[in-house]
């Protein structure tokens, strides 16, 4: 099986990179009704988009070549809402937080259909390169119910480059002086009047382990990876078919050199070895039943199903996924103020998990198979009066099977322009998860203590987030239409959650459920963006998080590792023609509570600068750039507490960055279509 998918990955990596340019389309095949349309402009990178109903920032193809990003995790470096890192210092799991929770909260949406869930949430944002993508756009809330209700904290949507695309071929190729190489490509092709496609290729691979700080273990795990995808786009004026299907394998060794899961004794080198396989697929139709597009009908199916085996020490941990969603819609504009959606949609899970661990204070086992059933009914109604008000208001039914019964999933968005330099947006509701204790917090195999209660359990997760942003448009600048001040506050309540205890009970780890006790977030978030002078753009962030949970033995308390602000300056200056573009990103993070056994002054970890530059040079068809990541050099002196083995050791108290310097050149080659 495994060399029958390498074949295939073979074979449509030869294939994309020598795919021909595609031959100008017809008028009736340019027709792309789901895809935003092309624009050309001087906007920034990453702004707040005006016209949406809640409050989102984009990040648009130009915010995600600011950086050398070879993946969606690297993407956020200077997002004024997402902060990234490090789950633990073996495995190069990436996590995000939005809102000041974990991005397990936060619901990953392809197109609008869920993705990177269950055994793909540890390392889901690094099989999504950056390159493959138009867009992203982040939305903090309880976002619409049309694509399920597991976002609590909100939702980041994912557009990717069409099967129309004005660029029929696109290649990337990045490396880093860590010895990381990866490469991205993309062959926009059409065929006949009414078929298009997109094929996309990715590979990673670094060459030679780092040690930066001399403690014996990688500062980042040997990574091989290939990704592959096609997409298809079937459109006649009568309907519309989106289909594709896309591959992941992913081996991974971290830990010290010379790790071997299969010789491992206590004693040798301790180290992850991880090998994940991903296959996914997904079919979306889409009938209109008026001419003027008011009325329409679309069913969304996709499937997924993912293995993942992995190695820790002398510990083992296998697992299956197989996922099933299908979503129906039916759409009616009545008139421009009333809007109704009604839909009914489900989705189901099995997994198949197999746990064998022994650290000195115990042994942790389990293996069976779970599914979760999530059926839903929902209607969602839109009133507006022209560009001046919006009100969503939207209510799901959800049964999840006979043990989790019914639930009712309200949710309300309200946007108010009373003038055109000033928007108001009020936004809550409600949101449920099947928690995956072990995959949702992937670092504890990556320490010497034993697991203590619900770690084989997947616990409904159930939490209220409600708040609002106000937006004002200032005119200064070059562009005052892309001048604003934007403020936002957000809350979020749990009614319960997976609660996973580090400081309960010496060298254990314990799972155990909130059951209604204290835990919440505040988050204040300030944003300001403008044009001083033509073609230098300048964005400013500011955010405040007050994160509090109740555990067993200090009763209501601030979430450990969650930093209390951070600050973002993203500056960027284009010459004339964009021949020369230079971006800088300075990061300011603040402190957080640490562990009480990381035995941090003050019970705290230190405030620490990230700075981020790069210079493009662009040329006809290509652009040549190079790069620095973390300028000052900062990064975490101690990642590694106690030696494996050892019921004190834990590679997962990740507060920093865990690489210095790092330095990476590149190019991008576009060749664009001919009319």
């Amino acid at each position: 099986m495994k060399e029958r998918l390498l074949q295939i990955l073979t074979f449509l990596t030869v294939l994309i990179l020598f795919a021909p340019p595609a031959s100008a389309q017809t008028d009736d095949a340019k027709a792309d009704t789901l895809s935003a349309a092309v624009f050309r402009g001087n906007r920034s990178g990453n702004y707040l988009s005006k016209g949406k109903d809640m409050r989102v920032e984009v990040i648009s193809t130009e915010g995600l070549q600011k950086m050398a990003c070879c993946n969606v995790a690297e993407s956020f470096e200077n997002s004024a809402s997402v902060t990234v890192g490090y789950s633990d210092a073996v495995t190069g799991a990436r996590q995000i937080r939005l809102l000041g929770l974990s991005g397990i909260y936060t619901q990953m949406l392809d197109e609008s259909r869920p993705v990177m869930r269950g055994l793909a949430s540890p390392f889901g944002l690094t099989y999504m390169p950056g390159q493959w993508l138009e867009s992203i756009q982040i939305a903090k809330g309880a976002a619409s119910v049309t694509s399920g209700v597991e976002s609590m904290t909100g939702q980041i949507n994912m557009e990717h480059r069409k099967p129309t695309d004005e660029k029929p071929f696109f290649l990337s190729i990045t490396g880093m002086n860590d010895s990381r190489i990866s490469a991205d490509a993309a062959s926009s092709l059409q065929i006949g009047n009414h078929l298009s496609t997109v094929i996309l290729a990715h590979a990673d691979k670094n060459f030679v382990p780092m040690d930066m700080n001399s403690d014996g273990f990688m500062d980042d795990p040997m990574v091989q990876q290939f990704n592959l995808a096609n997409r298809w786009l079937y459109y006649d004026p009568r309907f519309q078919i989106r289909f594709g299907v896309n591959a992941v394998m992913d081996n991974r060794t971290g830990g010290q050199p010379g790790y071997s899961r299969s010789s491992y004794a206590p004693g040798s080198p301790w180290g992850s070895d991880i090998a994940n396989r991903l296959l996914g697929a997904y079919l979306k139709i889409g009938i209109p039943l008026r001419e003027d597009q008011s009325s329409s009908i679309a069913l969304v199916a996709d499937y997924t199903g993912q293995s993942m085996d992995a190695g820790f020490g002398s510990a083992s941990y296998s697992a299956g996924q197989h996922s099933g969603f299908l979503n129906l819609i039916w759409r009616n504009k009545v008139n421009d103020s009333h809007d109704f959606t009604v839909g009914a949609s489900g989705t189901l899970d099995r997994y198949n998990e197999s746990l064998a661990r022994t650290v000195s204070a115990g042994t942790n086992a389990y293996q069976g198979n779970t599914d979760l059933t999530d059926i839903a009914l929902y209607g969602e109604y839109t009133f507006s009066i022209q560009d001046k008000l919006t009100a969503i208001a939207g209510t799901s039914l959800n049964w999840y099977g006979k043990d989790n019964g019914l639930r009712v999933m309200p949710r309300a968005t309200l946007r108010y322009q009373p003038w055109n330099s000033l928007v108001l947006r009020l936004n809550g509701g409600r949101g449920i998860r099947a928690a995956m204790p072990l995959t949702d917090n992937i670092g504890v195999f990556s320490t010497g203590k034993l697991w203590h209660g619900m770690y084989n359990r997947h616990l409904l997760e159930d939490a209220w987030t409600w708040g609002g942003n106000a937006t004002v448009y200032l005119p200064i600048g070059a562009d005052p239409d892309n001048a604003y001040l934007s403020v936002d506050f957000f809350r979020t309540q749990f009614s319960e959650q997976l609660i996973v205890d580090y400081e309960h009970i010496a060298d254990v780890i314990d799972f155990y459920a909130s059951e209604g006790t204290p835990s919440y977030t505040n988050t204040v978030q300030a944003d300001f963006a403008v044009e001083p002078f033509e073609r230098f753009t300048v964005n400013l962030t500011a955010r405040y998080t007050d994160a509090r949970v109740t555990l067993a033995d200090k009763g209501l308390t601030e979430r450990p590792m969650t930093p209390r602000f951070k600050g973002v300056l993203n500056l960027q200056y284009k010459t004339n023609l964009s021949r020369w573009i230079f971006d800088f990103t300075a990061a300011l993070n603040g402190s957080a509570r640490a562990y009480s056994f990381m035995d941090m002054d003050g019970g705290r970890t230190p405030v620490y600068p990230m700075l981020f530059a790069q210079v493009t040079r662009r040329f006809k068809g290509i652009d040549v750039y190079i790069g620095g990541e973390n300028l000052t050099g900062f990064r975490q002196k101690t990642v590694i507490l106690g030696v494996p083995e050892s019921p004190s050791f834990d590679a997962s108290a990740i507060w920093g960055p865990l690489m210095g310097l790092r330095v990476n050149v590149g190019l991008r080659l576009t060749i664009w279509k001919t009319y």
